[in-house]
């Protein structure tokens, strides 16, 4: 005999129901906060991926090994300017950004 388990959800209905609709202050709140956290680790994979350390990524530019960890880390929320250089000038890549409705 198979057991089912119903207390299993969606991920969207989850959030909806401990953060509210898409457009609430506290959704809104969650969606920020993970793009922001999915930028840092976007870089720490890429970083990991071309066998870069934080200190060889900051000298590249421009900037400190603290400063890379922080937004690795979700600590320190990057520029659009740093992120760029952080895309062109340490890996070599191009930035592109989407508006999506």
């Amino acid at each position: 005999m198979k057991t089912t388990n119903s207390n299993i959800s969606t991920l969207e209905a989850f959030k909806e129901k401990n953060y509210g609709k898409r457009g609430s202050m506290e959704r809104d709140a969650l969606e920020s906060g993970y793009e922001a956290f999915k930028i840092g680790a976007l870089i720490h994979d890429t970083r990991l991926e071309m066998g870069m350390t934080q200190e060889e990524l900051a000298e590249k530019v421009g900037t400190t090994k603290s400063y890379i960890s922080k937004i690795e880390n979700n600590l320190k929320e990057v520029r659009i300017s740093t992120l760029q250089k952080i895309i062109e000038l340490g890996f070599g890549a191009r930035l592109e950004l989407n508006i999506k409705r």
